[in-house]
């Protein structure tokens, strides 16, 4: 390990809360019900829960943003739809109260709100279990006016970032225009662009990093990942694919891999294998990181470095967690030099 690699990454992660970030992508809430089981219905033979209280949580796009938020101290905006009904403004006041800025957030009469509600009950003698799920979601591609609005809104506000976080979970809001759009306008600008992409990581040409997990890379790809070799192979195909800077896949337990264009390639193995808890929202927090890493100034291994001990704190928790500055820096001084296995980092592979 070079002897100021540990300083280095410190001084990058107090640096964090200053790129401005601009996150464009799918949002949406999960929305948590809990009650307490009273009795069966007559009405037909199924639970009736006096409820007891709801619980509103960032989940996809609106997660990554509130992740962002946590480290650079509120300096990030979103860009996305919402619906004209209920839980359009419970999801536009969930990011406010969570410091972000929902100023260019487009509302569409066409579209629903995206919810993901869950419906959890318990009684005085078990534990709280989930009954059923309620998922309210429009899977086609925004309209040729939302559309219009979205790219206006991109090319009028990109300016003021740092940075750009295209986060995909196919909702919709993705269509090739809106992609090339905030692709184009942010490289014009000298913005970093970061990729957080479910699937047919292609359509995203020209980006500065690309996240995929393994599965999501393996889906690109057509083949799956096996051994070294085909790591990268896979990595070479990516970044041929994208015509991206770099591509991180994420592996879970097996760590990261680091792709460049410039042919080199980098990897570390899972900071925290035993503690996991839930890898919910974990991607969310691997980008976010990363992102705001480069603009702190870290070369491509030291942000992969921060978001895999990112990554490493929040799968300890349930649900969608983020971490911050304070928590990140206490980690890294925990963190003995053999865990973080720098021989290994940088190893050129052409």
């Amino acid at each position: 390990m070079p002897e100021k690699f540990k300083p280095e990454l410190k001084s990058i992660i107090q640096n964090l809360n200053k790129g401005r970030v601009i996150v464009i992508g799918d949002f949406a809430i999960d929305e948590m019900i809990y009650g307490q089981v009273s009795r069966i219905s007559r009405e037909a033979p199924v639970l009736i829960l006096k409820h007891t209280h709801t619980n509103i949580i960032l989940g996809t796009a609106s997660n990554a943003a509130n992740n962002i938020s946590k480290l650079n101290y509120g300096k990030v905006a979103t860009i996305g739809v919402y619906g004209d009904d209920y839980h359009g403004p419970i999801l536009i006041n969930a990011l406010q109260k969570a410091g972000i800025d929902t100023s260019w957030m487009v509302m569409d009469p066409s579209r629903v709100t995206t919810t993901k509600t869950r419906i959890s009950g318990n009684s005085t003698q078990s534990v709280t279990q989930q009954i059923v799920r309620i998922d309210r979601e429009v899977n086609d591609f925004i309209n040729s006016d939302i559309e219009a609005k979205i790219i206006d809104n991109i090319r009028k506000n990109i300016h003021n970032f740092d940075a750009v976080l295209l986060s995909d979970y196919g909702i919709g809001i993705f269509t090739q225009e809106v992609i090339d759009a905030a692709i184009s306008s942010a490289r014009k600008q000298g913005l970093f662009v970061a990729v957080d992409a479910q699937t047919d990581l292609a359509r995203f040409k020209g980006a500065t990093v690309i996240t995929p997990n393994q599965p999501e890379a393996e889906g690109t790809l057509g083949y799956k990942i096996t051994d070294k070799a085909s790591l990268q192979q896979a990595g070479k195909d990516l970044l041929d694919i994208t015509k991206s800077d770099m591509i991180l896949i994420t592996r879970g337990g097996e760590g990261m891999a680091l792709f460049e264009k410039g042919g080199q390639v980098s990897s570390i193995p899972a900071f925290n294998r035993t503690e996991v808890f839930d890898v919910t929202g974990a991607g969310d927090t691997v980008v976010g990181s990363f992102l705001l890493s480069l603009c702190s100034g870290a070369k491509g291994y030291q942000a992969m470095v921060i978001g895999n001990l990112a990554a490493s704190i929040v799968v300890r928790h349930f649900g969608s967690a983020t971490t911050s500055i304070e928590e990140l820096l206490k980690n890294l001084d925990e963190l003995g030099d053999d865990k973080l296995k720098i021989e290994n980092i940088v190893t050129g592979c052409r």
